[in-house]
């Protein structure tokens, strides 16, 4: 069967096609009405007791949250290709920088933009500067996250990182303009971005 993915082209599970077609597993979309509740609704709810998307459920199992469902697929169906073995010594740094875009570069944007004040010492996610350079220093000197190899941590990464640049919430550097451009080239990465566009389109939401 194919794996299921709960859906609206205006959310976090637009990057999770980006995912799916790194992946190269066949999958079926099912649109929620955002606006209408519907990820609110008893289906969703059964699955994701957050009411949101994405949700992916793959036979059995149920996914939530874009992070944790990238690096599932990465590790269920694109083992090495996408994902460092357990043994690799290049694992740790594919985690740490995978949960670095929900742990830290969310929250420390969402802290700036919001005015919120907190004690940096009780915020795990300090504060928007060391976020920065914390950020330039996982792609410094590389092409990806794990210097010449693409893996599943440029799509967590690389997709909170665009969608930032895109509102305005991060500033570009030449660095992270640089990086972005790397990933648009991706096949995979256009496929998702033309079927998210015919989406929006097909839902009248342009």
């Amino acid at each position: 069967m194919p794996i299921t993915l709960y859906y609206h082209p205006y959310s976090r599970a637009s990057g999770t096609l980006w995912a799916l077609e790194e992946a190269g597993v066949p999958y079926e979309l099912k649109v929620l009405d955002l606006m209408k509740g519907e990820q609110k609704g008893p289906e969703l709810l059964a699955l994701n007791p957050m009411g949101k998307v994405p949700t992916l459920v793959d036979g059995d199992v149920v996914v939530t949250e874009a992070a944790a469902i990238a690096l599932y697929l990465a590790d269920r169906y694109a083992p090495v290709r996408l994902a460092p073995a357990l043994e690799d010594p290049r694992r740790g740094t594919y985690l740490r920088w995978s949960f670095f875009a929900p742990s830290v570069i969310e929250p420390a944007v969402m802290a700036r933009a919001g005015n919120w004040q907190v004690r940096e010492s009780s915020a795990g996610w300090g504060n928007q500067d060391t976020m920065l350079a914390a950020l330039h220093s996982a792609i410094a000197g590389r092409s990806f996250v794990l210097g010449d190899n693409f893996s599943m941590a440029d799509v967590v990464l690389g997709g909170t990182l665009r969608y930032m640049m895109d509102f305005k919430l991060i500033a570009s550097t030449p660095a992270l303009h640089a990086y972005i451009d790397r990933l648009n080239e991706r096949p995979a990465y256009q496929r998702a971005a033309t079927r998210n566009q015919a989406m929006r389109k097909q839902l009248g939401l342009q």
